[in-house]
């Protein structure tokens, strides 16, 4: 089965297990960018609940709207150490930070000029980490009704329903709770190797 997604910012674990269970993935690269999405954010635990990591965009001049594959991050400002130095505060304790920090570490002091090619890079490298090789393609052109199973509702951040996702242990969950469908790296820190068999194994109900 293939599946339409968005290239998004450390993807979220709902949108990684889609990966995992389709055979094949289309991503969107003919989108206009659309603000308060995962296409330039992402949540982690923090101890006060959820964080967001937001990636600052550059906008076009008069207001005109950009495809999201033409979109080129604010650097100006240092968002990139920032969101690194929130990763370690929020997930130094965790049982496997250690494990994948040197080769995360990169992502964060290397420089970015494009929102959709880093946002690749960063699937590369979380898919290497997981041990997955999966198949996808880009679209060719915009389509408002795809032949193939239409999943870009997953870059939405904002009023997502509840998937029913299982628990996993989270180090900050003594402090909030249980913090459901946050970025894939919240699964990677606290379940390591584990990962892809909790990715596997999730019940996806809009799935065909």
């Amino acid at each position: 089965m293939a599946v339409l997604l968005h290239p998004t910012y450390f993807p979220s674990i709902v949108q990684m297990a889609v990966i995992v269970q389709c055979e094949e993935v289309i991503f969107e690269r003919e989108d206009n960018y659309q603000k308060q999405t995962y296409r330039n954010r992402a949540h982690i635990a923090h101890t006060n609940g959820i964080l967001t990591l937001n990636i600052p965009i550059r906008h076009a001049k008069n207001g005109e709207r950009q495809k999201t594959k033409n979109v080129t991050p604010e650097n100006n400002f240092p968002w990139q150490s920032q969101h690194w130095k929130s990763l370690q505060t929020a997930y130094r304790t965790s049982p496997f930070f250690e494990f994948y920090e040197d080769e995360l570490h990169p992502l964060f002091s290397s420089s970015v000029n494009s929102l959709m090619e880093h946002n690749m890079t960063i699937f590369d490298l979380v898919c290497e980490l997981m041990g997955i090789t999966p198949s996808y393609t880009f679209s060719g052109r915009y389509e408002a009704e795809p032949s193939v199973t239409d999943l870009r509702f997953l870059v939405n951040a904002k009023k997502e329903p509840d998937y029913g996702l299982k628990h996993y242990t989270q180090v900050l969950a003594d402090h909030h709770g249980f913090l459901s469908n946050l970025s894939i790296l919240d699964l990677l820190f606290n379940e390591g190797p584990g990962a892809l068999d909790y990715l596997e194994n999730q019940s996806l109900d809009f799935l065909p």
